[in-house]
């Protein structure tokens, strides 16, 4: 495959990240993680929304698709997003948000939790990124209708590996440079509860305002 396609593909994958319903999701997810965890839950995301869509658009590409029916992905994709707003909104307004500074080796770090206890075993940030992963591959979804007219400006080629890849990768550019940001300001800003709890209530608006928007 020559590289016109791969390159088309891959700045289709830049646009395509920025749309208003990923970035918000991104964001969701990344509330008062550090830049290392903000970026694993990013990475996560962009494959699973990455893959999720290439294997919707490789299963369509041949098919005879109403555009009634294509619409039903964009619905899904807003419903998800305004689901995650209403439950940040929901941790925001119970009391269900925990914040506490732990020493590590001398060195003093944030940890926000939800819940009585709180654990270093690594389980809660796996089930971050099995979430991001499954949202992501929901939300792609949202994306086949783009995708096939991208598909059909290539001269109709077959979906491979290095299409995955080439689109994947576009989306991962820009959401890791989001998630750098992310975790910048959760550091510099997310430092008491009340501060984490704004940001819970804050981004669990824009959600539902983001996604109800689409809806409509």
């Amino acid at each position: 495959m020559d590289q016109l396609p791969l390159l088309l593909l891959f700045w289709y994958g830049i646009l395509h990240a920025f749309g208003p319903d990923h970035l918000t999701a991104i964001a969701d997810f990344s509330i008062g993680k550090s830049r290392a965890k903000t970026l694993l839950i990013t990475l996560a995301f962009a494959i699973g929304h990455g893959v999720s869509l290439f294997l919707f658009a490789k299963v369509l590409e041949s098919m005879e698709i109403d555009e009634t029916i294509l619409q039903w992905g964009d619905t899904i994709s807003s419903l998800v997003i305004v689901s995650i707003g209403l439950f940040l909104l929901f941790l925001a307004f119970t009391d269900r948000i925990n914040v506490g500074w732990h020493d590590h080796h001398g060195e003093s770090h944030i940890h926000i939790w939800f819940g009585r206890e709180h654990s270093h075993n690594g389980g809660e940030l796996r089930g971050r990124m099995a979430t991001a992963l499954s949202v992501g591959a929901l939300m792609g979804i949202g994306g086949v209708r783009g995708m096939l007219i991208t598909l059909s400006a290539i001269a109709h080629r077959e979906v491979d590996l290095s299409m995955v890849a080439s689109f994947t990768l576009g989306v991962m550019v820009v959401f890791l440079l989001f998630g750098v940001v992310l975790g910048i300001v959760n550091e510099a800003i997310l430092k008491s509860r009340s501060a984490v709890r704004a940001a819970f209530a804050t981004a669990g608006t824009i959600s539902v305002v983001v996604g109800g928007s689409i809806l409509l």
